[in-house]
């Protein structure tokens, strides 16, 4: 008698995406990909899970990317800058002083999101969702209100953007280019005495304990992507993925909301630890206006392509038109 015949074929086992990022577990971020992870997991019935390496274990964001490429991670929560090492119009989401509120940044980022996702695409790479870091601030070990004492830093960048830290040399600063994780023991030894940061990720790495200055302006907003590589996509079921594209959507939504509140927060946690605010009078923030607007020829077919910085700039005057100015970047 054949048996075969009644035979029940197995299930087929869940497809696993393996998703990096630099947030800590536990942090704001990382719980917000967690309950997308759960509700990846409910919307597929178990076929898809999320599988989040945090902290940095996989590597900075560009080690992150090309990780992606190679097939050893799938997906990752990625910041703008990190984005930026596979299109370079992500730098113009990141210009510094270009917006002046939360609205203002929304406004454009809306617009211009299709294009990036489009050119994402092409690079083989599907954006999930949008998120926000923050308004970065400069955190620095001695108080820092003008573009002279700034230039005075040695400055904390992300290593592996050489554009990025020959542009900021040009311009007089003195960037010490590390991987995040060394940041730490370099503000300890003094190799580094500044850090450009959202205030939520000084305090969930704890940076400004060695860096307790900050100044009010806000230098730029930091975005970022939850993105996942195109053919490890497609390997999910069809009907599947509208679902999970949707499940991801609300959980960028939900990180806007949450992160700004949280930076709010984060300030009023670190000021009962020890931080000082300094304040950038009207006179020293058109001193910072003058520097970065002097350098936009630089930027503006250089650092990212003309048309991106073009585009961002349209709508960012559409915004004022309709709205009056912004601001003026602090807060």
């Amino acid at each position: 008698m054949c048996l075969s015949a009644f035979a029940v074929p197995a299930p087929a086992a869940p497809i696993v995406v393996k998703m990096a990022t630099l947030a800590p577990e536990g942090s704001s971020w990382y719980r917000v990909l967690e309950d997308m992870g759960a509700e990846w997991k409910k919307a597929s019935g178990g076929a898809v899970t999320l599988r989040i390496y945090p902290g940095g274990v996989v590597g900075d964001e560009d080690a992150m990317i090309r990780k992606m490429r190679i097939g050893q991670i799938q997906a990752a929560a990625v910041t703008g800058i990190g984005l930026a090492y596979l299109d370079k119009s992500f730098y113009a989401l990141h210009i510094p002083m270009m917006y002046a509120s939360d609205e203002e940044f929304d406004y454009v980022r809306d617009r211009y999101a299709p294009v990036l996702e489009k050119r994402m695409e092409e690079k083989g790479f599907v954006v999930l969702n949008w998120g926000d870091a923050g308004w970065v601030h400069f955190f620095s070990t001695a108080p820092v209100v003008s573009p002279g004492e700034a230039k005075a830093l040695k400055l904390f960048m992300w290593s592996g953007d050489t554009t990025l830290v020959q542009l900021y040399k040009e311009t007089g600063f003195h960037p010490v280019p590390l991987s995040s994780t060394d940041l730490l023991p370099s503000l300890q030894t003094g190799m580094v005495n500044g850090v450009s940061s959202t205030a939520l990720a000084s305090l969930a790495f704890q940076w400004f304990g060695l860096a307790p200055h900050m100044s009010d302006l806000m230098w730029a907003p930091m975005t970022g992507a939850t993105v996942i590589e195109k053919k490890a996509w497609d390997k999910i079921p069809a009907d599947l993925r509208p679902k999970l594209l949707e499940a991801s959507r609300a959980a960028g939504l939900k990180l806007r909301k949450e992160i700004r509140r949280l930076n709010r927060e984060a300030i009023e946690v670190m000021v009962k630890n020890g931080l000082k605010i300094h304040k950038v009078p009207p006179d020293v923030r058109a001193q910072w206006r003058k520097m970065v607007e002097d350098i936009h020829p630089r930027i503006r077919g250089g650092i990212m392509p003309a048309e991106a910085f073009d585009t961002v700039k349209k709508y960012r005057d559409e915004y004022r038109a309709a709205n009056g100015p912004g601001k003026g970047g602090t807060r």
